[in-house]
């Protein structure tokens, strides 16, 4: 039975390959209330007060940087309070980053071989896990282009008869958690100092937030008196006692419950993903990457490539993020290639359902490095096999 951890910055999607992964926090978190007890994980859903939450993260800058902060959560996911799992029977599957760093590589392959006493392991990127789901059920796909937006960047990666290219990859410095950052500042400096509060403003973005399909004509909507605006809302705020979430709703003159109200930033944070320089980052777009990566080939891919672009990662789930993009890419390639992008249903899980398909594959056991090679080679042999 293979274990499939999906370790990113900001959630573990983990599971055995015959279930569905749970989704877990990729952190420990201290409460203000509770300074003694370090929550791990989802354990925050039993945190009294969640406001003003202090965060320890594993990952900085997309790289794995903080062992011990991992290793909690690697063994918090392994007890039996979360997925009770004894790995000395079994494979294990964890992505890590492209490009990650061989010491790093090396460490997490140490600690999986070591202390968890696995038989096999296999460190792969999450792009070619997505690859794979999609191959799976699309068996005549020649090429395609994988575009995932996490918490810490955006990656694009195209894939040309089952091989990563390199020429075509690239990064922006845009993700998940410059978004949040970025709503915090907005908010503060119009409304309510909420610097302190990550954990709240987060599920601000995630419930307020969407893409606009014309930026201009939404922020002329924007300006427009609340009887004439359907963009502006007010967010309730959670007060931990009868309302754990909150959530949106339609403003009101004479609201009881604390609340922000939330006009052209439900639309302008998402924007940044398309428009890095709104914030100062001298980057291309997401639209802008796909075609400078899909040029970076030669012609003839570029039909397959523009047929397939599939989005996955947390930030694909933003409302209207697939059809601006479709809408974005049209205008900038040839008018006489077809265009596709394609959303999964869940564009956070799609690339540990591609660690499911891969574990089906005739190839998997090729893939692997086993325990008896790990003892013979140590760990720079995951190096030399996993390198991107």
């Amino acid at each position: 039975m293979t274990f499939i951890i999906d370790n990113g910055a900001y959630t573990v999607k983990a599971g055995f390959s015959a279930n569905t992964p749970t989704i877990i926090p990729n952190c420990i978190m201290k409460a203000k209330s509770e300074r003694r007890r370090p929550f791990v994980g989802n354990q925050i859903d039993d945190c009294r007060d969640a406001s003003g939450l202090f965060y320890m993260l594993p990952f900085q800058k997309g790289y794995l940087v903080n062992w011990d902060v991992q290793k909690t959560v690697w063994d918090y996911i392994l007890s039996k309070e979360c997925c009770s799992v004894n790995l000395n029977q079994g494979s294990v599957v964890l992505t890590e980053p492209l490009f990650n760093f061989a010491p790093i590589q090396e460490a997490a392959a140490e600690i999986f071989f070591e202390e968890y006493e696995c038989q096999s392991l296999l460190q792969i990127n999450t792009t070619t896990l997505s690859y794979y789901n999609y191959k799976s059920t699309h068996p005549q796909c020649k090429a395609c282009i994988v575009v995932d937006s996490g918490y810490s960047f955006t990656h694009i990666v195209p894939y040309i008869n089952g091989t990563k290219s390199k020429i075509g990859i690239r990064r922006i410095d845009v993700g998940g958690k410059l978004l949040t950052n970025h709503l915090k500042e907005i908010i503060s400096y119009r409304q309510l100092h909420v610097m302190d509060e990550t954990y709240v403003i987060n599920q601000v973005k995630e419930d307020s937030c969407f893409v606009s399909q014309d930026f201009y004509k939404d922020m002329e909507l924007a300006k427009q008196k609340i009887d004439n605006n359907s963009i502006v809302k007010d967010y309730v705020l959670p007060d931990y006692t009868t309302l754990r979430r909150g959530f949106l709703k339609n403003p009101e003159p004479n609201c009881e419950q604390q609340t922000l109200r939330l006009n052209n930033e439900r639309f302008a944070i998402p924007e940044i993903l398309f428009n890095p320089s709104d914030v100062g980052i001298k980057q291309m777009g997401i639209p802008e990457a796909i075609m400078d990566s899909i040029k970076a080939h030669e012609e003839e891919t570029w039909p397959h490539l523009l047929l397939n672009v599939i989005i996955t990662g947390g930030n694909a789930k933003f409302p209207g993020f697939r059809d601006r993009l479709y809408k974005e890419l049209r205008s900038l390639a040839p008018e006489e290639f077809a265009i596709n992008v394609i959303m999964p249903p869940r564009p956070d899980t799609y690339a540990w359902e591609g660690g499911k398909a891969l574990c089906n594959e005739p190839t998997f056991n090729s893939l692997v490095v086993t325990r008896e090679e790990y003892d013979e080679n140590g760990p720079a042999l995951c190096c030399e096999k996993f390198r991107l």
